[in-house]
């Protein structure tokens, strides 16, 4: 019985085997995996990969008996999440015909402490060469730096309307049809 398999030659790694890892963080993820059984398939799997620094890291493959013993606690685990995601009854589920609505507070207005950690209010919200280019392309003028301070105003002031109209609707995302509905 092994423990894995080489991911580049596919032979078994047994268990307390020596076995090589990539040094590179993507290759040893859990859902990545790769393993390999010498060095010369670690090496393998470098051109495919491209990795611009990597090195193959050796490693000891887990006995048996502790190999179940952490299969046991990841499926424990997984248990404990499906039995969080489980409807308690009385609970409307999301297959249900009727959504689950959650009732969220309009924000709050931003107090003094909280207005100096957010966006400064004479900051620009968009890219100012972009709106001076199509300005210049649609109609031939020039775009006053005034004009960019006051669409951004208008901007901020079409968000916040967006904001409280998703929080009222029970939202915590902003869509499309709150920025329409203040619009029209």
């Amino acid at each position: 019985m092994s423990w894995r398999v080489c991911s580049s030659c596919r032979s078994p790694i047994a268990f307390q085997a020596v076995y090589w890892e990539c040094s590179v963080s993507t290759c040893t993820r859990p859902r990545t995996g790769l393993f390999f059984c010498s060095v010369a398939c670690w090496e393998a799997h470098l051109p495919e990969m491209r990795h611009r620094e990597a090195w193959a890291v050796e490693q000891r493959a887990p006995s048996q008996a502790e190999w179940a013993r952490r299969e046991a606690e990841e499926a424990a685990d997984d248990a404990v999440r499906a039995a969080e995601r489980t409807p308690r009854p009385g609970r409307t589920s999301a297959t249900s015909a009727e959504p689950i609505r959650r009732i969220v507070a309009p924000p709050a207005a931003p107090s003094a402490a909280a207005a100096l950690t957010t966006a400064d209010t004479s900051e620009i919200l968009g890219v100012v060469s972009q709106l001076k280019k199509y300005v210049k392309e649609r109609s031939g003028m020039n775009t006053s730096d005034g004009v960019v301070q006051a669409l951004s105003d208008h901007l901020r002031d079409v968000c916040d309307r967006a904001i409280r109209k998703a929080g009222e609707d029970g939202r915590k995302t902003v869509l499309d049809r709150d920025v329409r509905a203040i619009l029209r």
